[in-house]
């Protein structure tokens, strides 16, 4: 009797990215240091908003009259805080904007069967998903996934999604969509703390092209953990006034202690050595989560460097972030194998191994 042959593997066939044309991180830097009351520790918040390996952050909010950032007079953000409703009205009218732009750099699409869009700054109903559905003119067929408050490791679960169903499905081609747009917001805040959570975030999204074709980068074994004792040490609360982002200094150590558990190394590795990975695409959520996970791992200098040049051009933009870092890794094909891990709320750790197509 003929065995049942395994199903063919998914694979990212192609990745694009986009941003808003309104870098906003100087301007940001100049507003949180003047929020800071006393002499030295404004002096110490610019030393590490220098260190931050961000160099710049972009934002879908327009600038003020006469060319100011948007804490300016006239800008979004001058005088008291914009209610929640405000910066939810610009998250229905620019994220869809912005997740299109990133789709229109994919190119032709060929016969899209599923959409799965992940998104953890905004609300608006009819979805995300579906807002770019329409626009894209995606026949009602067409089956939507919207992945929706699961923070920076978000990219790994609509992946995820789109791997299974890939799997399940062999004719599946699968557009996958990460949009966020962080800098909607911007919270009241004079200690360093909140402020330095502040400074990592930027706009950006992205859209992927999932199915069995063997092109691009092979996935592989999904892993997901969540950390113990862990659930305070990042918070994404809605409130009157936005969203606002609680993130523990404390968030780098614990990622790096897990790092070494060897359970949790096995899962991610099965079996491998870190150094016996060829590549790594790391959600570029900061410098010290970069460093802890390089520390960790002892990965030479040179292996995160992917994910610090997106920190650099881009900042923290949630979901997006591991997307992008993904891009670079498709633009520069390598043998050997390949591992993807992001970080968020939880606090929670998710990836998957990866190769090359042959």
């Amino acid at each position: 009797m003929t065995g049942l042959r395994p199903p063919a593997p998914a694979h990212i066939n192609a990745v694009a990215t986009a941003v808003p044309g309104h870098d906003v991180h100087e301007a940001f830097v100049n507003w949180a240091t003047e929020q800071i009351d006393d002499s030295r520790r404004r002096a110490l918040f610019r030393r590490m908003a220098e260190r931050s390996g961000i160099g710049h952050r972009w934002s879908v909010l327009p600038a003020a009259p006469g060319g100011g950032s948007p804490v300016c007079p006239g800008g979004f953000y001058h005088g008291d805080p914009p209610p929640t409703s405000a910066r939810m009205r610009i998250y229905a009218a620019e994220a869809p904007r912005l997740a299109l732009a990133a789709i229109d750099k994919l190119g032709d699409l060929g016969e899209v069967t599923h959409l799965v869009v992940a998104s953890c700054t905004g609300f608006v109903a009819p979805g995300v998903d579906q807002l770019i559905a329409a626009e894209l003119g995606l026949g009602s067929h067409v089956e939507r996934t919207l992945v929706g408050f699961m923070g920076c490791y978000a990219a790994v679960a609509a992946l995820r999604v789109a791997h299974h169903l890939v799997r399940s499905e062999p004719g599946a081609r699968v557009l996958v969509v990460t949009v966020e747009l962080s800098t909607l917001h911007l919270q009241p805040a004079r200690e360093i703390e909140p402020l330095l959570a502040m400074l990592q975030f930027g706009d950006g999204a992205a859209a992927a092209i999932v199915s069995a074709e063997p092109r691009g980068l092979e996935i592989s074994c999904p892993f997901a953990t969540t950390l113990a004792g862990s659930s305070e040490l990042i918070t994404w609360v809605i409130g009157d006034t936005g969203f606002a982002m609680h993130l523990s200094g404390e968030v780098p150590q614990r990622i790096a202690g897990a790092l070494r558990d060897p359970a949790l190394l096995e899962r991610v590795l099965d079996g491998a050595e870190p150094h016996h990975v060829s590549r790594w695409a790391v959600h570029a959520g900061g410098r010290s989560i970069l460093e802890a996970v390089e520390g960790a791992l002892a990965l030479p200098r040179d292996a995160l460097q992917p994910s610090r040049a997106v920190l650099a051009d881009f900042g923290n933009m949630s979901s997006s972030t591991l997307m992008f870092v993904l891009q670079k890794l498709l633009a520069e094909p390598a043998p050997g194998p390949g591992v993807a891990v992001a970080f968020g709320p939880g606090l929670a750790a998710e990836g998957f191994r990866f190769r090359s197509a042959a």
